[in-house]
């Protein structure tokens, strides 16, 4: 048997796993405790760490039993091959999230918040948000007096 990664719809992720699971097929579905704020509250909302992805553990010939349950939209590919993910991989994965990601916290940027830059040449210089964009925060540093942007890396 081997792992597989299916890709759901978006926001599936838990139905999918509980489904399959209910047909006897072993499922990981990464989860990880959020708090999120809406203007009246915080509340603690458990979101996929991986958004649309479900891993199971299946037999090759038995692949196919998965588009059995609704949500379910492919198997994700490798080289023209479905994506095996190692035992190994999988139970680093299920390691590395045990109590150390337990709560993430997201808070979202709105111009004109002073916020204190973590890391980099500038850290911890204060900055007054002049604009937001998806992958990027431009800065007005009055100490420095220079505007800046911080782009978001992607991790490889």
């Amino acid at each position: 048997m081997n792992w597989y990664v299916i890709y759901t719809k978006p926001k599936w992720e838990k139905k999918v796993a509980d489904q399959l699971e209910k047909t006897g097929i072993e499922v990981y579905c990464p989860m990880v405790t959020q708090i999120k704020q809406w203007s009246d509250r915080k509340k603690k909302v458990e979101t996929p760490l991986i958004p649309s992805y479900v891993f199971v553990n299946i037999e090759e010939k038995n692949r196919n039993n998965v588009f059995a349950i609704s949500g379910v939209v492919r198997y994700l590919f490798w080289l023209g091959k479905p994506a095996i993910v190692r035992e190994i991989e999988i139970l680093a994965l299920k390691e590395s999230l045990k109590g150390i990601l337990s709560s993430v916290e997201i808070s979202e940027y709105k111009t004109g918040d002073t916020i204190s830059i973590p890391e980099g040449p500038f850290k911890g210089k204060e900055g007054i948000i002049k604009q937001v964009g998806k992958n990027r925060l431009q800065l007005v540093l009055k100490e420095l007096g220079m505007l800046i942007t911080l782009t978001k890396e992607e991790k490889k």
